[in-house]
């Protein structure tokens, strides 16, 4: 087994870098471990001889396998082209891990989708096999992330102002569909601490049309326990309307 010793004073000294600075990386990676972990679960929790089950592991292993495309698109699209600008050969391995990560997104989601014909007797071996090789995935994504968030944001401070960051950002944000942002931001909210939470409904509250402001608000509602939005609906000055604690 490889080995992949932490080094708390290395990374400790990387986040004081970036104090204060505009991080592009932290709330969405905040979602995509939140959703890795949780599909995770669900899948290892899932019984086999239960069909319905069975189905709704399988299809949200087939959603992770989605939204982790289009994640990677979107760096591709957007920040790996910053990075390569002004810091050329930093994303190289990352770059790499992309291509990795974009075949391991197609298997799996074939391997989910398939399962769903696998004979009775044969499902449960079929559904742990998912389950080790998501794992692996998972496993895989977090380091990938931590690379991201250490090396990339580092050559992005340096080299970028938060102006020129935000920009970046904004871009990356207004290109994403509707249907997809409230996916990904369903995952964010109850991810985030109070301040990142609060920052970010405020800033799509500048931004978003209101109808979309309202869904979000929703969204909060619906997955925040009641601490977490009552924080939220004072940091917006909105009536401190319990929410409903998430599953």
């Amino acid at each position: 087994m490889q080995s992949h010793p932490i080094e708390f004073t290395a990374i400790a000294a990387a986040a004081r870098t970036g104090d204060g600075r505009f991080n592009m990386y932290a709330g969405i990676h905040k979602a995509l471990r939140a959703v890795m972990t949780d599909t995770l679960a669900a899948v290892g929790r899932a019984d086999p001889a239960d069909e319905a089950e069975v189905h709704d592991a399988c299809d949200r292993v087939v959603e992770l396998m989605e939204m982790a495309e289009r994640h990677v698109e979107h760096e591709n699209r957007f920040i790996h082209p910053a990075l390569r600008a002004r810091c050329p050969g930093v994303c190289d391995a990352v770059a790499e891990d992309h291509e990795d990560h974009l075949r391991h997104t197609a298997h799996l989601a074939d391997a989910a989708r398939g399962l769903a014909s696998v004979p009775a007797g044969e499902r449960a071996g079929a559904l742990h096999a998912l389950y080790l090789a998501l794992a692996l995935f998972v496993a895989d994504n977090l380091q990938h992330m931590h690379a991201e968030e250490t090396r990339h944001n580092a050559a992005l401070w340096t080299t970028y102002n938060d102006f020129e960051l935000l920009a970046i950002h904004d871009e990356l944000v207004a290109s994403i569909p509707p249907e997809e942002m409230m996916t990904t931001v369903r995952w964010m909210l109850p991810a985030m601490n109070a301040e990142e939470r609060c920052l970010l409904v405020n800033d799509l509250q500048a931004k978003a049309p209101a109808p979309a402001v309202a869904a979000i608000l929703d969204l909060a509602r619906a997955y925040l326990n009641a601490r977490d939005w009552a924080k939220l609906a004072r940091g917006m000055n909105l009536p401190p309307v319990p929410g409903l604690v998430s599953a």
